[in-house]
Order: structure tokens, then C-alpha cells, then sequence
């Protein structure tokens, strides 16, 4: 009880987080489109944002919508077969749509509860590889990071090709006084000694207090990370590991360059505006509010005007490729998957428990 009722606050805080900051960015870009209809003699009455939201939708080239997401689709086939070269080095060889289909539904969990998706794709391989949670999940954790380096070398070639741009933005946005201020803040010093302690004092004696439930739970997940992290020294084809890392973002990439034929007032724009604009959603994307949303249209509405497409325009367009993914393609194939994951694993779940080892045993 207690915890359906915690899921639940946590749902409810997260997605008023992310509706709060979509308003925001919503009210922001239709007062700004309001001026913009009063200097051509329109009346606020008839120039709502809203309006020209739903006129947009209707007028996009759906054609290269339905291209965008097959890119996805194969971008998430790609990453269930490097989470495969992941798990093979743990004697965990599942079966691909058991992988392919958890990875959909972690992220329909992060529409509801941010973050959580992680949790979600390695309990449900788990339970339907009879695998351990912590070992899974130290790969998930793992497979994150990998991302992590893949988007700064994304970052890093967007620097390389426009970064006059994008310095330009962040020096005309970045409130460099306020950081400075925090890191000179006598509470982030404190907050920073408190927590350094903490972890010295935890790791000092670690095994006075091994068998407490809540320190013991802690080293079991960090024995998982520990064990996934050794998986990519034992990669079989690091090769493959790499290639299939770099396809799955080039691949996320495409997806917002090839966005832009689809809407007209961006269809005039480059593989250079592209690759920017995807590495400012990516970082809507990465803020915890639900499926990025709100921080992703803030984002790639910023990114778009660098190369000066109007605030309202800018919106449509994330709101166009966010609903087309985020919404429609990622709700599609994580109920999906929920329905059709006990249905395709229900002969496996209905044999004797004896039978159900041997099984594991043979795959291991």
C-alpha cells in the first residue's frame, strides 16, 4: 500500500513538473506569437498558439514522420542486440523480443515516472529470463553510460561545426554570476563535505554493518553495477559493441534532421542544424521531467532560433516530433509489449519449476 501510494506521489509530482514547464513554455511562445499578430493587425481572439498547433499537425508531411520512426524502431532493435553483448558475458542469453520489448516499456514507464524506465527494463528481463534484478540492472546502468560518452561525442562534433553558434547562445543565456555565486556558497561546501564523509564513513565500516537489510540491499546493487561493468572487458566483439553504440545515435540524430522536410518553415534547414538541435533536445530529453516533456520543447525551440526560426514555429515543430516518438510511437509499443510479453512467455511461466532450471541451465 505504502508503496503504490509513493509511485503514485511520484507520478503525480513528475508529471506536474513537466505539464508546470510546458505551460510555461507554452504561455512564453504564445504571448510572443500574440505581439506577432497584433504588428499584422490580428486580434488576440483569433491568434492562439493552440490554433496554429492543430493547423500545423494537419499540414505536416507525414511521409517523413513515418520514416523518423522507423529509424527509432531500428535504433531500438540495435540497442536490444548490444544489450545482448552486454548480458552474454553474465551467462544471461535472453531471448531478443523478451529485450527488445522490455526496452519499450521502460520507456512508456518514463512517460509516467521519470527515471524509473531503467528499473522497469531490468526487472521485467529478469523476471521473464529468470535472471537476477541487481545483475541485469548493472548492465542497464551500464548501457546508460555508454550513452552518456556517445552524447558527448555528438556534443563534441556540434562544437567542431557550429560551435560559434552555440557559444554565441550560451554566452547570451548562460548566468555565469549565479554559478560562480553557488560554488562560493558556504551550503554547497557543507552539503559537499556532509556527503564525502558519509560515503568514508560507510566504506570504513562496511562489514560491521553488512547485515543491516537497507546497507546490505545497497552493496547488492552495487555488486550488480560492479559485475556489468566487467561485461565490457569480456565483450566478445567490442567491434560490433562500438559500431552498434554509434548507429543507435546516428540514428536518434536522423530523426530530428530528417524531421525538418516534414515541417515547412524548417525544411530549408541542414544536417549542421540538425545535429545541433537533436544535442539540445537530447538535454530535454536527459532532465527528469517525463518523457522530456516541457524541457524538450524549451530546448529545441532555444536551438531552432539560433538559426532564426520564430519562437512559435520552433514549438510546433518539438511538439510535432515529441507526440509523433515520445507519445504516439513509444504509448504504441510499451502497451504492446505489456500485453504481449506474458502471452509469448506463458509457456515458459507455466512449466514445473524443475524444468524451468534446467532450461536457464541449458541457455547459461
Amino acid at each position: 500500500m505504502k508503496t503504490t501510494l509513493g509511485n503514485l506521489l511520484r507520478f503525480t509530482i513528475y508529471l506536474s513538473i513537466g505539464l508546470g514547464i510546458l505551460y510555461l513554455v507554452y504561455d512564453n511562445q504564445n504571448e510572443a506569437y500574440q505581439a506577432k499578430c497584433a504588428l499584422d493587425g490580428r486580434l488576440p481572439a483569433d491568434c492562439q498558439l493552440i490554433d496554429k498547433i492543430i493547423q500545423d499537425f494537419t499540414q505536416v508531411h507525414w511521409q517523413w514522420i513515418f520514416v523518423i520512426m522507423f529509424l527509432f524502431l531500428l535504433s531500438n532493435l540495435s540497442r536490444a542486440v548490444r544489450w545482448h553483448m552486454l548480458l552474454e558475458p553474465l551467462g544471461v542469453k535472453p531471448r531478443f523480443i523478451n529485450s527488445f520489448f522490455a526496452i519499450m516499456i521502460s520507456y512508456f514507464a518514463n512517460l509516467g515516472l521519470s527515471r524509473v524506465g531503467e528499473l522497469v527494463r531490468a526487472t521485467t528481463l529478469a523476471r521473464y529470463e529468470n535472471a537476477r534484478t541487481n545483475q541485469v540492472m548493472g548492465t542497464v546502468v551500464v548501457d546508460r553510460m555508454i550513452d552518456a560518452v556517445t552524447m558527448l561525442m555528438f556534443i563534441g562534433v556540434a562544437l567542431l561545426l557550429d560551435g560559434g553558434r552555440i557559444f554565441g547562445y550560451l554566452a547570451r543565456n548562460a548566468q555565469t554570476d549565479s554559478i560562480v555565486s553557488f560554488l562560493y556558497s558556504p551550503y554547497f561546501w557543507i552539503a559537499s563535505f556532509v556527503l564525502l564523509s558519509l560515503l568514508v564513513l560507510a566504506y570504513r565500516y562496511r562489514s560491521r554493518y553488512s547485515g543491516h537489510p537497507l546497507l546490505g540491499k545497497i552493496i547488492d546493487i552495487l555488486r550488480g553495477f560492479r559485475d556489468g561493468m566487467k561485461t565490457i572487458a569480456k565483450l566478445k566483439k567490442p567491434g560490433w559493441f562500438i559500431a552498434h553504440s554509434i548507429f543507435i545515435w546516428m540514428m536518434y540524430y536522423l530523426m530530428t534532421w530528417l524531421c525538418f522536410p516534414a515541417y515547412d518553415p524548417t525544411a530549408h534547414l541542414g544536417p549542421v542544424a540538425g545535429l545541433t538541435t537533436f544535442v539540445f533536445g537530447a538535454f530535454g530529453i536527459v532532465i527528469p521531467a517525463p518523457g522530456g516533456m516541457g524541457t524538450y520543447q524549451f530546448l529545441v525551440s532555444e536551438a531552432l532560433a539560433i538559426y532564426n526560426i520564430p519562437g512559435d514555429e520552433g514549438f510546433s515543430f518539438s511538439m510535432i516530433i515529441f507526440f509523433s516518438i515520445q507519445i504516439f510511437f513509444t504509448i504504441f509499443f510499451g502497451v504492446l509489449g505489456i500485453i504481449l510479453l506474458p502471452l509469448i512467455n506463458k509457456k515458459k511461466e507455466d512449466l514445473p519449476e524443475s524444468e524451468q532450471d534446467t532450461s536457464v541451465t541449458a541457455l547459461s
